[in-house]
């Protein structure tokens, strides 16, 4: 390990020792003469030579291997942001990532939601469960309070709702674009394992699934627009974004812009005729 690397290295674990708190975690507070756990209670917590840990603090030694840093975040209690830094610090790589299942947003991701008027808005997981939703979302695309949790999974509406079917233009290519993304997307967010299950559900759902995940394409959501069929409003153009939830990589916002001012004041206006 280069010596700048590791002095930057040993600094990071030197403060990170001296915040955590060593009666909190069992070690005796009696003549300490400074503040923090001590480079032994971290090695111990660990499971590493307390050798080992020294001279990572002094910035001596090869780079560490994944499985110790992983073990050091642990012990120092970092959370996912400090453990890439650390990462980044020792490897010169964040972490591989560990998928976190989701059930809901924070309020304020909702309150985001909800600000946009008539651009259906969503925030789904890794696995395409979608956890949050606004009213235009629930006119214009899905109204997903209506389902029961399980069954609120974009490729199981996509393969296994023909109202959603018939609601795309084009299905058998929006089809194709959602299972290539969908591939991507668990792969990106570690979720490889976790999808294992609602792959096998779909494959036996539907042929065409099991046709078009076989294919083994992958794809990228970025944006574009997709047309649609709405029993009401007839057809409907909507420029998509899809952005990235801040700190969480297993989450993603979907953003649809009425691509006219007569998409908007339609959408608008069935929104209002809905709330009476």
């Amino acid at each position: 390990m280069p010596v700048e690397t590791g002095n930057r290295l040993g600094t990071y674990l030197k403060d990170r020792r001296a915040r955590l708190d060593p009666a909190a975690l069992g070690f005796p507070v009696v003549r300490r003469r400074t503040s923090g756990l001590r480079r032994e209670e971290v090695a111990q917590r660990a499971h590493i030579s307390p050798t080992w840990y020294t001279w990572l603090e002094q910035g001596r030694g090869g780079a560490p291997s994944a499985d110790v840093l992983n073990r050091i975040a642990g012990a120092l209690m970092l959370t996912d942001i400090e453990r890439e830094h650390l990462f980044l610090l020792g490897l010169g790589r964040p972490p591989e990532v560990r998928y976190k299942a989701a059930e809901s947003v924070t309020p304020r991701l909702q309150r985001l939601l909800d600000a946009l008027e008539v651009s259906p808005a969503l925030i789904k997981t890794a696995t395409w469960d979608v956890v949050a939703w606004n009213r235009a979302a629930t006119v214009v695309l899905t109204d997903y309070g209506l389902l029961p949790s399980g069954q609120r999974n974009i490729l199981r509406l996509m393969f296994g709702d023909p109202r959603v079917r018939a609601a795309q233009h084009d299905w058998g290519s929006v089809a194709r674009f959602v299972v290539g993304t969908f591939r991507a997307d668990a792969a990106r967010a570690g979720a490889v394992s976790e999808v294992s299950e609602l792959v096998e559900e779909l494959c036996k759902l539907s042929p065409e699934f099991e046709a078009l995940w076989r294919e083994n394409d992958v794809g990228v959501h970025g944006g574009g627009v997709k047309h649609l069929r709405h029993p009401i409003l007839g057809s409907v153009a909507l420029e998509y974004s899809t952005f990235a939830v801040d700190g969480r990589p297993d989450l993603s916002m979907i953003v649809y812009n009425p691509a006219t001012d007569e998409d908007a004041q339609n959408i608008r206006s069935l929104i209002a005729a809905r709330a009476v």
